[in-house]
């Protein structure tokens, strides 16, 4: 690749139908709680007639918008692959028929017959505006996190494929190449390994073992530049490996602890990665020492991607910080295990 050609980005994927994300799913129950609380308090003329309204409300508006979602759920693979105006026409209808049989229990039982605001054809077009609110939401969502997506993985090329790194690989494979030749052999299998993880389109989401193995690559490859200069050390919690994070999670966060922490220092540093099985949650820490003069500092893009394509994949769900500690730098990524 020469300097005036830009990465070649793979096609992207298909926005994810995240309608079955727990954390999407109750804004959606949370968003018809809400409309029926408002429409309750301006349909009631009496404090009585209000509570009234709020429990069969509450009632209609849980069981319909959980019967919606399920149903969407049900129907991920089969809705991705529809044309647009079908997919729209099956969100209006089943948010209909759920509206619907959220309101029959309270119909049988006798406690919404008298109730004009819960009739069917007004549960049913009421149903059916919901879903289309609810849904318009879900694909700004999903246009949202197309550039957030390519910008991602253009960022993580360009950090693979920097001309500095790509040279220091080399020339250390070809100091090793009469010396130690299986060693050299070695760092061109793991130089190959990041290109094709950078070069190769994924998948939404891979595993912890996946994402520690190509940090153990990339690694590796500076450990033979950097020799005693560089010290690793690991601590991985094999009960969190098949937990999933978005591709190349891990692998800027070593980078960047060798760039800022461990080359800028003249007697080298520390580089720490740890995982760990927390109350529920898989905990992963890149701890690194700092030198005495700080480096110039970067630009924060892949860092601040990284942020994003946890945010856009686990929601509320995970956690990203990064901060300083003493003479230590430490980035922690919390995901649900």
């Amino acid at each position: 690749m020469t300097s005036s050609q830009a990465p070649e980005l793979p096609a992207p994927r298909p926005a994810a139908f995240d309608v079955c994300h727990p954390a999407v799913a109750l804004r959606g129950v949370l968003l018809v709680q809400a409309v029926m609380a408002v429409a309750s308090l301006a349909l009631s003329a009496t404090p009585a007639e209000l509570g009234a309204r709020l429990g069969s409300g509450a009632f209609v508006g849980l069981a319909g918008s959980l019967l919606w979602l399920v149903t969407l759920c049900a129907l991920q693979r089969p809705l991705e692959r529809a044309a647009p105006a079908a997919r729209s026409m099956v969100v209006l209808a089943t948010g209909a028929a759920a509206a619907l049989l959220g309101w029959l229990p309270l119909l049988w039982a006798g406690v919404g017959d008298g109730s004009t605001a819960l009739r069917g054809p007004g549960a049913a077009l009421a149903g059916a505006g919901l879903a289309g609110l609810f849904w318009t939401w879900l694909e700004q969502r999903a246009r949202l996190r197309r550039p957030a997506d390519a910008s991602a993985r253009l960022a993580e090329l360009q950090s693979r494929i920097r001309p500095h790194f790509l040279f220091n690989a080399l020339n250390s494979a070809l100091a090793l190449v009469r010396v130690d030749p299986a060693r050299a052999e070695s760092v061109l299998e793991d130089l190959s390994e990041l290109f094709r993880g950078a070069l190769a389109e994924g998948a939404d989401s891979v595993t912890l073992d996946e994402e520690v193995d190509l940090a153990r690559r990339y690694l590796a490859i500076e450990q033979v530049r950097f020799g005693d200069r560089l010290q690793l050390h690991w601590d991985l919690d094999p009960r969190v490996g098949a937990t999933r994070g978005p591709p190349r999670m891990l692998q800027p966060l070593v980078e960047n602890a060798v760039r800022h922490g461990v080359e800028p220092a003249p007697a080298g540093g520390q580089v720490w990665v740890q995982t760990a099985l927390r109350r529920g949650q898989a905990v992963v820490l890149v701890r690194n020492t700092l030198p005495e003069e700080a480096s110039r500092p970067g630009h924060g893009i892949a860092l601040g991607n990284l942020r994003e394509r946890l945010r856009l994949l686990h929601d509320v769900a995970a956690e990203c910080d990064f901060r300083r500690e003493g003479d230590e730098f430490h980035a922690r990524i919390v995901l649900p295990a």
